[in-house]
């Protein structure tokens, strides 16, 4: 017989975990978990949960745990990097889903976790990581104020500017040595109006408004860290802004941008290589620019009705997984794959082995 969402119900509700809501913890990540908390809530009810700082805006992790017996019908989304092995160890047993974004933290996942990664370089990552687990892909959304009021070409906003005053903008964070220390004061020499964003600005949209090419290279940021780009939402932010975007290209930023069409690479090659790209797109920006249809349909993917509407099938498919009794699921039942040393001894053994049966045999 066929399962529907009546024989098995759906979940009561959703719980998107972050260690906390405050100036401390603000980021990019928590910024992603509270948009994610945002939209769910159009699909089912949701709620934020913190498990380092208390609030009386949302429930404690411990508080919840401590009064709710069982598995119980809530989802659980847990996201936050280094934290995520605590917190799943704490969740044992419950409905819960990493919603995967960088890459690297080194823990592994227990048997029957879903992962639903927010870029296909995570997907690889765990799909080679962890390939039994149920794997989903949710690319990260853009806020729509970035796409209703970015003023790339053809667009209402556009229409209404008359000039972009500055000609490069770098924010510092996430930027190279080799753009800050290199690249910025070689296009400052050229005569180029540069402006490198580091404190708070009250309106980030008209700032990239104002600017004609945006500089973003988190390459060596990242690989310092040893973790990796989780989705990159600064150069598509410019690109919705009409901005003419260079770029690295590691990590998740190979999902969105493709080199010479949507964004164009920083570094390549030799300092005046860049300086002279840089000054042309500065002189002609729409001649660097991705054609109308190429961006819209990029914005278009990463619009949040599309968003919605992909986590809206992922939903769908976690009750089935739990109806199948394929969710939380015990380690014993649980389908996995072999380590890595053990594929690697079962692999050389088999070419031994073989090795030896062509000799008897000659």
């Amino acid at each position: 017989m066929a399962l529907t969402e009546s024989s098995f119900g759906r979940f009561s509700s959703i719980r998107v975990l972050v260690p906390g809501t405050g100036t401390r913890f603000r980021c990019g990540g928590l910024r992603v978990a509270l948009q994610t908390a945002r939209l769910l809530y159009t699909l089912r009810h949701t709620e934020v949960v913190t498990y380092r700082e208390r609030t009386d805006r949302h429930p404690f992790l411990d508080d919840l745990i401590r009064n709710e017996s069982g598995p119980g019908s809530a989802l659980w989304i847990v996201s936050w990097g280094f934290d995520v092995p605590r917190t799943l160890e704490l969740l044992r047993g419950k409905n819960v889903v990493y919603q995967a974004h960088s890459s690297g933290y080194g823990f592994d996942l227990p048997p029957g976790v879903p992962v639903v990664a927010v870029s296909r370089n995570t997907l690889g990552y765990w799909a080679d990581r962890a390939p039994r687990n149920p794997l989903f892909l949710v690319p990260n959304a853009l806020e729509p104020h970035w796409i209703n009021q970015g003023a790339r070409p053809g667009s209402a906003a556009q229409r209404t500017r008359s000039e972009r005053p500055i000609d490069v903008l770098v924010q510092l964070r996430k930027s190279s040595p080799y753009v800050l220390n290199q690249l910025v004061p070689a296009l400052q020499a050229q005569g180029l109006r540069v402006e490198v964003q580091s404190g708070w600005v009250d309106d980030l949209v008209e700032l990239f408004n104002s600017s004609k090419v945006y500089l973003y290279d988190s390459a060596e940021y990242w690989r310092g860290r040893g973790v990796s780009e989780g989705f990159g939402l600064p150069p598509l932010e410019a690109l919705a802004c009409g901005c003419v975007v260079f770029s690295s290209f590691n990590h998740a930023l190979a999902d969105m941008l493709t080199p010479g069409v949507t964004a164009h690479q920083i570094g390549q090659g030799t300092l005046a290589n860049d300086q002279a790209r840089i000054a042309a797109a500065v002189a002609n920006s729409y001649g660097w620019l991705p054609d109308a249809a190429t961006l819209e349909g990029l914005l278009a993917e990463v619009a949040e009705r599309r968003w919605c509407e992909r986590w809206g099938h992922v939903l769908t498919q976690l009750e089935d997984l739990r109806a199948h009794g394929a969710m939380g699921v015990s380690a014993e039942a649980a389908l996995r794959s072999p380590s890595t040393r053990r594929l690697r001894w079962m692999q050389r053994f088999e070419r031994l082995r073989s090795k030896v049966v062509d000799r008897l045999r000659g």
